[in-house]
Order: C-alpha cells, then sequence, then structure tokens
C-alpha cells in the first residue's frame, strides 16, 4: 500500500504547486485532474496547468468516475496525483449524486487507493475558514466537501494545510 497525503488550502495557497513539487521526485506519475473546461476561461486555466506539469506525467481527465479509472491504471504508476477533490464533490452533485452516495464514492475511492502502491497525493480546497454561503446549495456544497476532506484525512498518512505557499504538517503517520 502506497502512503496518501492530502493538502488542503484555501484558493490560490499554493495545493496544487506543492503537489507537483512532491511529485517530481518520481519517475511515472498519473495527473487525475477533475476539472472540467465548460467555459473559455477555465480551459484557458486547465492548458496553464498542463503546462507546468513535466511532459513525461500522464494526465487522465476524469471529473467523476475515479474509481473506475485507478482500476485501469492499476499499479503502473509511482505516483497518483488528484487535483482536486473539491472539483470532485461538486462535479458528483450537478450530476444528482445524494450527499450519502458521494460519502460512499470516497470511500470506495480511498480502498481502491489502499490496494495501489503508488503515492498518492490528494488536493483539497479547506472550505471550513471562509463564510457561510449565502444559499442552500453553496451551504450544501460546503458541508459536502467539508466531509469529505474529513473522510480523506482520516484515512491520508499526512495532512499539509497550505497557507501562503507554505505548508504546514497537520497530522503525519508512518505509512
Amino acid at each position: 500500500m502506497g502512503k496518501i497525503t492530502l493538502i488542503l488550502g484555501g484558493a490560490r495557497s499554493g495545493k496544487s504547486s506543492h503537489a507537483l513539487s512532491l511529485a517530481k521526485r518520481y519517475k511515472k506519475v498519473a495527473f487525475i485532474a477533475t476539472c472540467q473546461g465548460k467555459d473559455k476561461e477555465m480551459r484557458e486555466r486547465i492548458k496553464l496547468h498542463k503546462e507546468t506539469r513535466p511532459k513525461h506525467w500522464e494526465t487522465f481527465e476524469e471529473p467523476n468516475e475515479l474509481v473506475k479509472l485507478i482500476g485501469k491504471l492499476s499499479n503502473s504508476f509511482d505516483c497518483i496525483i488528484i487535483d482536486c477533490l473539491t472539483l470532485l464533490v461538486s462535479n458528483l452533485i450537478f450530476s444528482n449524486n445524494a450527499q450519502d452516495q458521494i460519502f460512499k464514492k470516497i470511500e470506495e475511492l480511498l480502498l481502491v487507493l489502499s490496494k495501489n502502491k503508488a503515492r498518492v497525493i490528494m488536493v483539497s480546497n479547506e472550505v471550513g475558514l471562509g463564510l457561510v454561503p449565502a444559499n442552500k446549495l453553496g451551504r450544501e456544497f460546503r458541508d459536502i466537501a467539508g466531509k469529505v476532506n474529513q473522510i480523506v484525512a482520516s484515512k491520508a498518512n499526512e495532512v499539509l494545510l497550505m497557507v501562503a505557499g507554505l505548508p504546514m504538517n497537520i497530522k503525519k503517520k508512518a505509512k
């Protein structure tokens, strides 16, 4: 079983950059992007993100079915980056998954990852430090994303909180 690291932080805190720096130690890296380029500005962001990754890494764009994808990847990578869990939650909500279904999908994801030998680096937004959203959907998203972070953090070997580009280790246990 590989080591699981969860990197949390606010928007533009350096989460993805830190994930990339950790993964550069590995030869065979799978980058799983959960983002969907639904508008011109987001497609440009995705393009810029791709340009920051080493060319020999393999990128997989999968907005919903991570368990199936990781099953197909088998144990062929030294490191797997999942960026990001918050977008995965958003995608699952907009695919009409109920809260319980989302939690079950995250548990299934953690189970399949626990059977993989790769180092896993998961990126997610820390949603509990902001204001209470003004609408019901926003509050539901925040609540589900916060619970997903708790589920993943409970199983992770290491949890980092990024603040202004600086990683703070908030959980570290042996493999």
